[in-house]
């Protein structure tokens, strides 16, 4: 977090950050209205690449997650580089209409890298 924003700042603008995330994956089709099995849920590999695919992951576990830190006023991340890795799987994967929510991604990571511009 930058010297000149708040946790409150940056919670606000985190949160504006995620309902764009939604938006942006809603859009690409990447939103589902069916969450993962309990198992998928159970993984315990980093982002669980081993039962999700990154959108679900952002989905169920990435944006959940965040707003239980902000609404429980528990300390956010320090760094994230979430981006690189959505990337990475939506290219392996060929999907062209992923790149709003990179975008977004980009984002969400600067701000809670503490990179993020007012």
């Amino acid at each position: 977090m930058s010297e000149n924003t708040t946790p409150s700042a940056q919670h606000q603008q985190l949160r504006a950050q995620l309902q764009q995330l939604e938006a942006a994956l809603r859009d690409a089709g990447l939103w589902s209205a069916l969450p993962p099995s309990e198992q998928a849920m159970a993984s315990t590999m980093p982002f669980m690449f081993d039962t999700l695919q990154i959108e679900a992951w952002l989905q169920w576990v990435f944006v959940p997650r965040l707003q239980a830190l902000m609404d429980g006023g528990l300390p956010l991340p320090g760094e994230c580089s979430v981006q690189p890795l959505a990337e990475h799987q939506w290219n392996e994967r060929a999907l062209e209409r992923h790149h709003a929510a990179l975008r977004v991604l980009e984002q969400i990571d600067a701000t809670l890298s503490g990179r993020a511009e007012g």
